[in-house]
């Protein structure tokens, strides 16, 4: 699989990412040399998903930090650039999550380290949320694989699979690790607008594996459901309240509506670190607007009138009464309220 980033040298090092904008027609790569870079291609979606969004931030907290003079020096730079950062998205919360845990890793020195050991550890922090999150998008597609049968008919929306995580994904995993398995899925696609997050990269991935892939349009999915071609939908999360509501791509919310008056499960995959406890519901998640033109000139074509009034959230938020299972490293969460996931979350 390619890999969606990674970071060159040592504490001086760089980081690489995919441009995921310039896919599939292209594999280019983005060289940021500091944390300005990194704020620019997570706000322009040239790395994308809740997951690698973090990873990526962790990395421009040791990008900022560089030149840093004393210890003192470094962890104000720590907290100056992670605030940039947080600025970059609003709505996933594995973004801040990230920033948080590198701050704290910053201000847990002792007074006489010095500046380069202080960036040594936290390019070690950074490194250690990379790895961590290549190891549960695996314990991800564990739990969830179990829940597909050989020769299913699935439906997934937007991208989450390795290109939005360090490896494998979240929903795209339990695709992948049934394969590995020995299953054999039939995956429908979303095409996931307005930027077609579905069409450009998701069918790609599963591509890629050489999995059996049909592509749809957003509007085709209850028909693909009435026909009994879909069995189950399964999408990733950007951002779970404590009761279990689930922001994700916006278009998810339509699909879990679907497959209630259709009696297909809906499941969620997502990391324990995407749930943002601090909510007690959906109602209060920030879901980011988006600039009118990816919606009247998609990849620079017109499409709509000049002057026409746009409304572009980029995600919406699906209740958790609409959610059969939620999937995260540790295991299922079934059925999905607040008192299941304080459950699951409760270490």
């Amino acid at each position: 699989m390619i890999e969606t980033m990674r970071w060159v040298g040592e504490i001086q090092g760089s980081l690489e990412l995919l441009d995921q904008t310039q896919l599939p027609e292209q594999i280019q790569h983005v060289q940021c040399s500091d944390a300005e870079t990194v704020w620019e291609a997570i706000k322009m979606l040239r790395v994308r998903g809740a997951p690698a969004i973090g990873i990526a931030a962790a990395y421009g907290i040791c990008l900022g930090i560089q030149g840093a003079a004393s210890q003192a020096d470094c962890q104000d730079k720590v907290v100056t650039c992670a605030d940039y950062l947080a600025t970059s998205r609003p709505t996933a919360v594995n973004l801040f999550w990230a920033l948080d845990r590198m701050k704290a890793k910053a201000l847990a020195g002792t007074p006489q380290e010095t500046a380069e050991a202080l960036q040594e550890r936290l390019l070690q922090e950074a490194r250690a949320i990379h790895e961590e999150d290549r190891l549960t998008c695996h314990a991800i597609g564990k739990h969830g694989a179990e829940l597909l049968d050989d020769g299913q008919g699935v439906l997934t929306h937007c991208n989450a699979g390795g290109l939005a995580t360090a490896e494998y994904g979240t929903a795209l995993s339990i695709f992948f690790t049934a394969q590995d398995a020995g299953k054999m899925l039939h995956v429908y696609v979303d095409e996931t607008r307005p930027l077609l997050q579905g069409a450009r990269l998701t069918a790609w991935e599963l591509m890629q594996r050489q999995i059996n892939t049909t592509l749809i349009c957003d509007s085709m999915a209850a028909q693909v459901m009435q026909e009994g071609r879909i069995s189950a939908a399964v999408t990733g999360a950007d951002r779970i309240a404590a009761n279990g509501d689930t922001a994700n791509k916006i278009g998810t919310y339509s699909v879990a509506v679907l497959a209630q008056a259709h009696q297909i499960p809906f499941y969620v995959a997502a990391p324990v670190n995407t749930f943002d406890l601090s909510l007690a519901s959906g109602k209060e998640i920030p879901i980011e607007q988006r600039d009118s033109a990816e919606i009247t000139d998609g990849f620079g074509k017109p499409t709509a009138p000049a002057g026409v009034d746009v409304y572009n959230p980029a995600f919406d938020v699906t209740p958790a009464k609409l959610i059969t299972a939620i999937v995260t490293e540790r295991g299922i969460i079934k059925p999905v309220n607040q008192e299941t996931v304080a459950a699951m979350l409760a270490d």
